[in-house]
């Protein structure tokens, strides 16, 4: 997770996150990215079961009954280790989380043993009621996925009505008092969008969006040749990046976000180095603590069966299931060769990404991405833009930069 409006727009320095010692129990929320012990943010999918159909689920999700999901005592117990274990967020997702009928419940039962709980989203099924008792069993925050304008975003989740029942969803959000952000995952069918995107937050007051780079894995595997290209993700990154700026520049705090992609990290600090800001020093000490992908380490995901995968792209490697074994002692166990590699994955990272100056920002991004191109985990992230000479070839770099992105 880039924050570019942290990094690029200054809302963030290194000392707030020296403030709270970096540790994760401490952190607000806006700061868990810099923390320094990277407990594990856990995603937990409630349920497979969804309202909508779309093209892009890594879930591969329908609208039917599934066996064999965790039960409410199973699920409390499994809240029990994880906040006894120390993470600082469980993400409720799913399927539709909202689709699941103890959902409410497990929120309060989050909320009491200290865990800071967040739902990921369609966001069509909340209705001003149900609003009110999210409030009211301490949700903290509601991400809700929009793909688009509603046209886009319509044929995306194949359910006509879908943006309009979403918009409605946030509305309802917000006049409770529920933070709310967008979730927007990118690709050649919706680029188009975006300004339209940034120009929704504005009008709807929206505190918050996310913008995910395509991970190809469920139903987006199905899409690898619906990715952009490494000139149409620059092009992107850079609108997203003026997008944002016109916005401050306007008074309006919208905190931005970059998902899945950690070459935005370097890509933003060589922006700033060209423009000879003042910002570039500290958004390298920023990134340094980031530690680009966290899959393994400060990223978790359970499934609605309870098997304990790296995130929740990536379901071809289970370490374990919460039915036998706690989910603190899966994410510890490194007697599992992958996951002992997943927390020190440098050295075994191959082709650019090796030889790569940044990877000790971006961690050799995602290896879900990498299997998924090219058979082979550990293989170059196929959805990195950067230029050989961004990657740090030094005899080609103009000197002065050379001296300034030494690391």
């Amino acid at each position: 997770m880039i924050g570019i409006s942290k990094l690029y727009c200054g809302t963030v320095e290194p000392s707030d996150a020296l403030r709270y010692g970096r540790e994760s129990k401490k952190l607000p929320s806006h700061l868990l990215q810099f923390s320094q012990d990277k407990k594990p943010v856990v995603v937990w999918n409630v349920g497979q079961r969804c309202n909508l159909k779309c093209i892009h689920c890594y879930s591969q999700s329908k609208d039917i009954e599934y066996p064999n999901e965790l039960s409410t005592q199973e699920a409390k117990a499994m809240l029990d280790d994880i906040a006894n274990y120390g993470a600082p967020v469980i993400l409720f997702s799913g399927g539709e989380p909202l689709m699941r009928p103890d959902l409410l419940e497990l929120i309060g039962y989050a909320k009491e043993r200290g865990l800071r709980a967040v739902i990921s989203t369609n966001g069509t099924l909340i209705t001003r009621e149900k609003a009110n008792e999210l409030k009211k069993f301490g949700l903290s925050y509601v991400g809700i996925s929009l793909d688009g304008l509603k046209v886009t975003n319509d044929r995306f989740r194949g359910i006509p009505g879908a943006f309009d029942a979403a918009l409605e969803g946030i509305r309802n959000c917000m006049s409770v008092g529920i933070k709310v952000g967008l979730r927007f995952t990118i690709n050649k069918r919706n680029a188009h969008d975006i300004p339209g995107i940034f120009q929704l937050i504005e009008e709807e007051n929206i505190p918050r969006v996310c913008f995910y780079h395509l991970v190809y894995s469920g139903r987006g595997s199905n899409l690898i040749e619906e990715d952009l290209s490494h000139k149409e993700t620059r092009d992107v990154v850079d609108l997203i990046i003026n997008k944002t700026k016109e916005a401050h520049d306007k008074g309006k705090k919208i905190e931005v976000l970059t998902v899945d992609n950690h070459a935005d990290g370097p890509y933003i600090y060589l922006r700033l180095l060209r423009e000879n800001s003042h910002r570039a020093k500290d958004v390298l000490e920023l990134l340094q603590w980031n530690e680009g992908n966290s899959s393994g380490k400060g990223l978790a995901c359970i499934s609605w069966d309870g098997e304990v995968y790296a995130d929740q792209f990536w379901r071809q490697y289970s370490f374990g299931n919460i039915r036998k074994r706690k989910f603190s002692d899966i994410w510890e166990d490194t007697s599992n060769e992958l996951m002992a590699k997943l927390k020190n994955k440098n050295p075994y990272i191959k082709g650019r990404c090796a030889k790569c100056k940044w990877l000790n920002i971006c961690s050799g991004n995602f290896r879900a991405r990498a299997e998924a191109y090219y058979g082979d985990i550990w293989e170059q992230d196929p959805a990195c833009y950067l230029t050989d000479e961004e990657i740090g070839l030094k005899a080609e770099l103009p000197k002065k930069v050379r001296q300034k992105v030494a690391i």
